[in-house]
C-alpha cells in the first residue's frame, strides 16, 4: 500500500527489541541478522525477540491498528513508541524528532505534551474521584487546580460522563471506567493516542459501544491513534490501516479490504478466512460509474429518455450547474412527459431519493437496495461518485469471495 502524502506524525525505522541477559543481547542480534528464528535464538542465547526490524509510518489524523495474536509483539511495539520500553536498536520519530535519543527530562515533556496512553486495565486510582482521575496527567504537568478541573470536565463531557465527576471508580461499570481512562488521556489534549487493547476487557456490547464512541470522537478531534488489538473485527471497524504482526515482524500492512482480499501470506489468509466480506467492502469499492446524467438547463424529458434507452437504465440522475445531484427521473415519467410535449425536467424529477457515502459498508447496502426501485447513488459532497445496482454489488461480493477462497 502506498503511504499517504499527509504529514508524518510517527515514523518507526528498523525497530528491534530483545529481552534477556544484557551480555547475550549482541549475540541474539547477530543471530537475528543472520536470519535465525526467535525460537532458535531463545534456545541459544536465552534472549526473547519482542520486535524485529519493524518500520512503518503513521500519518497525522490516521487510525492505525496494530494487531496479531498473543506474543506477536504488538504491545511491545506500542510501549516502545512512548519509551515505556527502551528499544534495543532502531529509531522512533515523533514530529521528526528522534525520541530514542532524548534525555529523560525531554522524553517526559514529549509524553506529557504529545502522547496519551489508554491501557486495557483502566489503571484508575480507586481513592480519587472520576474528575480527579481525569485530572491526573494535568496535575503531573503542574497545572493549577482550577484550569485542570476545567480541562478534565471538558474531557469527561466528550466521553459522555458529565454528571459522574464526583463518583469513584467502584461506582462505575467497566465501560464507564474505560471512558474515564480515555478522558484522562484526552484531558492532556495530546496529538497522539496510544491505545493498548483498550476495549478487550469489556463485554461485547459495551465494547462495540466504546468502538462507536471512539469513531465519533475521532470525527470531531482528528487525533493520530495507534490502537493495539487481537480482534480482526475491531481492527476492520476502527482502522484506516491495519498492521498485522507475527513473531515480532510485520507480515502485512494495508487497508482492511487490501488485507482481506489480497493476503500476503498463508498465515494472513488463515487469519482473515472467517471474516464477513460485507463488513469490509464499501460502497466505493462496489459501485460502477454512471455513463450519463442530465441537467435541467440543457436537457428535457425526451433527451433524458434517449439517454436511458441508450444505456439500458430505467432511471437517470439529474445534476445542477455545480454538478450536485438534485434528483432522479424515471423512464416512465420521461415517456409520459415527452408524449405531452413537456420540456421541463423539474416537473417530473423526483427530488427525494436515498443515497450513501463512499465509505458505507457493503452490509448496509443490501437492505437499502432491496427497498428502492432505482440505482443507489454514491455521493461525496453532493456530487456523484458512482451508482450501485444489485448486479454490481453481488458481482463484487462474489469476486472478493473467490479472491479470499483462492488465497
Amino acid at each position: 500500500m502506498t503511504e499517504s502524502k499527509q504529514k508524518s506524525k510517527i515514523r518507526v525505522e528498523g525497530l528491534t527489541k530483545v529481552f534477556g541477559p544484557r551480555a547475550r543481547i549482541p549475540e541474539a542480534l547477530h543471530l537475528l541478522q543472520q536470519g535465525e528464528d526467535k525460537t532458535t535464538i531463545l534456545k541459544k542465547t536465552k534472549c526473547g525477540i519482542g520486535v524485529s526490524n519493524v518500520s512503518f509510518t503513521v500519518t497525522e489524523g490516521e487510525i492505525v491498528v496494530i494487531m496479531g495474536l498473543s506474543g506477536s509483539g504488538k504491545s511491545t511495539l506500542v510501549r516502545c513508541i512512548n519509551r515505556l520500553i527502551h528499544p534495543t536498536s532502531g529509531k522512533i520519530f515523533i514530529d521528526d524528532e528522534d525520541i530514542t535519543a532524548l534525555t529523560p527530562d525531554a522524553l517526559r515533556r514529549v509524553r506529557l505534551s504529545k502522547l496519551g496512553m489508554v491501557f486495557q486495565n483502566f489503571a484508575l486510582f480507586p481513592h480519587r474521584t472520576v474528575c480527579q482521575n481525569a485530572e491526573y496527567g494535568l496535575e503531573i504537568q503542574g497545572m493549577d487546580p482550577e484550569s485542570r478541573q476545567k480541562k478534565a470536565m471538558t474531557a469527561l463531557e466528550q466521553v459522555g460522563l458529565k454528571g459522574w465527576e464526583n463518583h469513584y471508580p467502584h461506582n462505575l461499570s467497566g465501560g464507564m471506567q474505560q471512558r474515564v481512562g480515555l478522558a484522562r488521556a484526552l484531558a492532556l489534549d495530546p496529538d497522539i493516542l496510544l491505545m493498548d487493547e483498550a476495549f478487550s476487557a469489556l463485554d461485547p456490547l459495551i465494547r462495540s459501544d466504546m468502538q462507536d464512541e471512539l469513531i465519533g470522537l475521532q470525527q470531531k478531534l482528528q487525533k493520530t491513534i495507534v490502537f493495539i488489538s487481537h480482534d480482526l473485527d475491531e481492527a476492520l471497524k476502527l482502522g484506516d490501516r491495519i498492521i498485522l504482526m507475527k513473531d515480532g515482524v510485520i507480515v502485512q500492512s494495508g487497508t482492511g479490504e487490501e488485507i482481506l482480499t489480497n493476503p500476503a501470506t498463508d498465515y494472513v489468509a488463515r487469519f482473515v478466512e472467517n471474516v464477513d466480506i460485507t463488513k469490509v467492502l464499501t460502497a466505493e469499492s462496489v459501485m460502477i460509474r454512471p455513463k450519463a446524467m442530465v441537467s435541467p438547463t440543457t436537457h428535457g424529458p425526451k433527451s433524458a429518455l434517449r439517454f436511458m434507452q441508450k444505456e439500458g437504465f430505467s432511471q437517470i440522475f439529474v445534476h445542477d450547474k455545480n454538478h450536485q445531484v438534485i434528483g432522479i427521473v424515471s423512464a416512465e415519467a420521461a415517456s409520459e412527459a415527452s408524449a405531452r410535449g413537456e420540456k421541463n425536467l423539474f416537473a417530473i424529477m423526483q427530488q427525494d431519493f436515498l443515497h450513501v457515502a463512499p465509505d458505507t459498508p457493503a452490509a448496509d447496502l443490501i437492505p437499502i437496495l432491496a427497498d428502492i426501485p432505482y440505482p443507489l447513488p454514491v455521493l461525496e459532497n453532493g456530487k456523484m461518485k458512482g451508482i450501485i445496482i444489485r448486479g454490481s454489488l453481488l458481482a463484487a461480493l462474489a469476486e472478493r469471495g473467490r479472491s479470499t477462497d483462492n488465497a
